[in-house]
């Protein structure tokens, strides 16, 4: 509300919440956020801190070296049960809703598609957010096509497409 008054110059409006809070209006993430933000809800209200690498190899010795392991920064400050419902609706996405294409998978996903509106005259943004499998996630997975049309349509598919790349190298490394 001060942020829209100070900035805008503008009321604050209870449209402005509901815009606001699926993800419409005056919000501005990056992917990165949206991967971040996905991961808190896929640990269950955990955010832990981010490492974009598992282990590294020395090319001469072929010596892995793993970096620290992920520590706990800290917990999301909403109860067990708003996450649940969050997750959920996140499933409930793939069961019923415009990520059904996931359902085909041998894995169950959760997962929530968006479109971001950014210019008059181009196609809007491609967005698609998730995490997997369901019940003891491994990895999310966020999607973005600049200019993909809606997420649904476009980004949707391109995460089925890793999704299935992703297990069958999991069941090719005897990790199933």
């Amino acid at each position: 509300k001060e942020w829209k008054e100070k900035e805008k110059r503008k009321r604050w409006y209870i449209g402005d919440t509901y815009s606001l809070s699926i993800g419409q209006g005056h919000l501005l993430v990056t992917p990165l956020q949206i991967a971040y933000m996905t991961s808190a809800i896929a640990a269950r209200g955990i955010v832990y801190t981010p490492h974009v690498v598992r282990s590294i190899e020395d090319p001469k010795t072929g010596k892995m070296s793993t970096p620290s392991s992920s520590q706990a920064f800290f917990t999301l400050p909403f109860s067990d049960s708003a996450i649940s419902t969050v997750a959920s609706g996140m499933r409930d996405c793939v069961e019923y809703g415009s990520c059904r294409l996931l359902a085909g998978l041998p894995f169950a996903v959760a997962g929530k598609t968006g479109t971001a509106q950014w210019n008059k005259v181009k196609d809007n943004h491609a967005g698609f957010n998730s995490f997997g499998p369901y019940k003891d996630p491994e990895l999310v997975l966020t999607v973005l096509i600049e200019e993909g049309e809606e997420g649904s349509r476009t980004a949707v598919p391109v995460a089925y497409e890793f999704y299935k790349w992703w297990w069958d190298y999991r069941k090719s490394m005897g990790r199933e």
